[in-house]
């Protein structure tokens, strides 16, 4: 079984951009949406695809599963997806000795910038690059899940910051 170990946190600042390693285009749709799990679908630069399985939540840590399919199974999960498609591009940054992934939303969620570093264990506590901003681990309003059944970024203004 693996283990995803991460915390999550508000871009503040373009700085991360200097230091991009790899990008990757990424469409992805949920085909089961529930409070402690999900099924996700993912497609990366328009030539490979996942299915992945979430389950649980315990502090920073929950089960997940993941496997290729096909892209053709990809793409008719995607048309049947709950909800709405994210779409975003994934930066990979390194800073610290730490993988970190900023995503930047388009679509609905365009203007909204998370970073996320995966952890070895729940214990880690890696340096913050200074173009970090606030800290929303745990805040449920940032995970791709509930951004694709929630009502558009636009007309929440208000509830989703996307300054530090």
């Amino acid at each position: 079984m693996a283990k995803e170990i991460e915390r999550k946190f508000l871009v503040r600042s373009d700085v991360w951009r200097k230091h991009v390693s790899q990008s990757s285009r990424l469409v992805q749709g949920y085909i089961l949406s529930e409070t402690d799990r999900s099924v996700r679908v993912r497609i990366k630069n328009d030539s490979a695809a996942t299915l992945t399985i979430k389950i649980g939540h315990v502090g920073l840590t929950r089960d997940e599963f993941e496997y290729d399919i096909s892209m053709q199974d990809a793409q008719e999960m995607i048309e049947k997806a709950l909800g709405r498609v994210i779409e975003k591009t994934r930066y990979n940054v390194e800073y610290g000795g730490y993988l970190w992934e900023v995503d930047v939303f388009e679509g609905a969620h365009a203007g909204l910038i998370v970073a996320e570093v995966e952890l070895e264990d729940a214990s880690d506590d890696p340096a913050l690059p200074p173009w970090i901003g606030k800290e929303v681990t745990g805040d449920k309003r940032y995970s791709n899940q509930w951004l694709a059944m929630s009502a558009p970024r636009a007309a929440r203004r208000n509830d989703l910051s996307v300054k530090a």
